[in-house]
């Protein structure tokens, strides 16, 4: 039989039942789906919901008396951080709440200007206002930094004093309340936003503290600010090649079979180096002087001394011949400069430069042998150690001519469980003792269904069920009592038939019914034969004549009667 002949046939089956026995069953399912939905809510609905979380003590006390004063119940966490208020409360609770102004921050930002009047309000009112909304806000900003629970801000404005040589520069502090100051590492981001955020501050002019008394960042005066800058960037570079070194190592050993320490020695000293270069062979002409001279003398033979006797007349004597002198001279100078190519560099270094690295790898003894195979010899050790330090000198860029150090060794590590152990979980005892409400609970929605059925559905569909009589001619009985099968049909057109099982005396059909109590189950898998107009089918199917002679008796009691 096939998946449709079995699907037709239990919808024959549930046909055959007829209407009100189909409607027991409807409501039957509904009701045991009901119990169960309305059980499983029931049981899964928490006892309290959260109203506010993440919330100051203050706010949180103040948040409770005004609860209490409103008749709402509520809780508050061991933490003392969050309320919570019995399911289906929680917006009543809050409209309330937000009609008081609760919860209030202590850092209220802009909306100081929403309660102050326009009517008597001065100038320096209106600065004081404006200083505490601007702290107000950044306070706010920095609360939604990652690891920030809780921030003030206290801003120093300019003093613009009419008196005063030197205009005073604005200054600002942040304390902040992190989960781990140790690892808080937005402070200088806390330290940009401050002084983007006030008019004239610079970000030198803010420093950021934490609740504990320990100075984040800023505070470096003029003696100190190159130390801690220093540190900074050493601490930076060492965790930089420590996680090279990590990501090298990790997929080699194992990332729980080595631990790494780098320690890194900067300078970071200020340098300018100016250099030239000459290249004699790349000489060029670069000036050129020529000079000429020439010159002509001539000398008298008879020439006497300057005096005044020379200006006295005398007679000419008569001369023999010319005795003077004459030389003539040329001269001729050049002179060629020539410069050789140079070339000038200028380097200015604000960086900073490695001086040393001093690296520390240890690894797992236990891990190695397992690499290396049982009864490994030392000499297959120390040359897997040398490798691996070889690994580590190419990760982190160390120099053997700087100074740099890399050691490298093999040691047993302890077990993970001896050196944190875990604490004990919660026993037995404590969670039956955590889950006793949920189970009494659950008891009382069971012990409710149970009575529901028993006290309720059981009576309901017994009396559903409950088949009518139905009204016979009185012939039957005179009939009947010449059919062959008497004892056996009798039964079924008698009064009180209901919902019993029929047999036929030769054939074997189902046709006499006791006088049980209905049964559902009997009554979906005995199919269709117990309708009364299948039995009468039956009936005349079995003997046709016998049926057309029960047919005419009553037909002869009809017209007589």
């Amino acid at each position: 039989m096939n998946w449709s002949e079995q699907l037709k046939q239990l919808r024959d089956n549930l046909l055959a039942l007829g209407p009100r026995r189909l409607a027991v069953l409807g409501l039957v399912g509904l009701a045991v789906f009901s119990a169960v939905g309305l059980s499983s809510y029931y049981l899964s609905r928490p006892d309290f919901e959260t109203l506010y979380a993440g919330l100051e003590p203050q706010d949180a006390a103040r948040i409770g008396a005004a609860l209490q004063e409103s008749g709402i119940s509520f809780d508050v966490n061991p933490e003392g951080t969050a309320v919570l208020v019995h399911p289906g409360q929680a917006s009543r609770a809050r409209m309330l709440l937000a009609e008081k102004g609760l919860p209030s921050s202590a850092s209220a930002g802009y909306e100081l200007f929403d309660k102050m009047g326009a009517i008597g309000l001065t100038s320096f009112m209106q600065e004081i206002t404006r200083v505490r909304a601007l702290e107000g806000e950044i306070s706010r900003t920095i609360q939604g930094m990652k690891g920030v629970r809780a921030a003030r801000v206290h801003i120093v404005m300019a003093d613009t004093g009419s008196f005063r040589r030197s205009t005073q520069k604005p200054s600002a502090s942040v304390v902040i309340r992190a989960d781990s100051t140790s690892e808080f590492n937005s402070s200088q981001a806390i330290r940009h936003l401050v002084a983007a955020a006030v008019p004239g501050l610079t970000v030198d002019q803010v420093r950021v503290l934490s609740t504990d008394g320990t100075v984040l960042a800023g505070g470096e005066g003029a003696f100190n600010a190159a130390p801690t800058k220093m540190l900074e960037l050493e601490r930076t570079v060492a965790n930089e090649l420590k996680q090279n070194v990590s990501q090298t190592l990790a997929p080699y050993i194992g990332i729980d079979n080595f631990q790494i320490s780098v320690a890194a020695r900067l300078n970071i000293d200020k340098r300018q180096i100016n250099e030239t270069t000459y290249d004699p062979n790349s000489r060029f002409e670069r000036s050129r002087r020529t000079i000429k001279e020439k010159s002509n003398a001539r000398d008298a033979g008879n020439s006497q001394p300057v005096g005044v006797e020379q200006n006295i007349p005398a007679e000419q004597p008569q001369t023999g011949g010319d005795s003077s002198s004459a030389r003539a001279s040329e001269r001729k100078e050049e002179l060629k400069n020539y410069e050789a190519n140079s070339k000038v560099m200028s380097t200015v270094s604000d960086g900073y430069r490695i001086d040393a690295l001093t690296v520390a790898v240890v690894l797992n003894r236990k891990r190695l042998e397992m690499l290396l195979g049982e009864g490994a010899a030392p000499d297959a050790i120390a040359s897997k150690l040398k490798e691996v330090e070889n690994i580590v000198a190419s990760a982190t860029g160390a120099d053997t001519e700087r100074g740099d150090r890399i050691t490298v060794a093999a040691v047993e590590f302890m077990p993970h469980g001896e050196m944190l152990e875990p604490l004990p979980g919660p026993g037995v005892t404590d969670f039956l003792m955590g889950e006793m409400g949920t189970f009494i609970k659950a008891l009382a929605v069971l012990g409710a269904a149970m009575i529901l059925v028993w006290f309720g559905l059981r009576p309901a569909t017994r009396m559903l069920l409950e088949y009518q009589p139905i009204a016979a001619p009185a012939a039957v009985a005179s009939v009947t009592s010449d059919l062959p099968f008497e004892p056996q049909i009798a039964p079924a057109f008698s009064p009180s038939f209901g919902g019993g099982d029929m047999a036929f005396a030769g054939g074997g059909m189902p046709f006499a019914m006791d006088d049980g109590e209905p049964d559902l189950i009997g009554d979906l898998t005995s199919k269709i034969n117990r309708n009364p107009q299948k039995r009468l089918e039956q009936i005349i199917e079995y003997d046709e004549d016998q049926a057309v002679t029960i047919l005419k008796q009553w037909l002869r009691g009809s017209v007589t009667t």
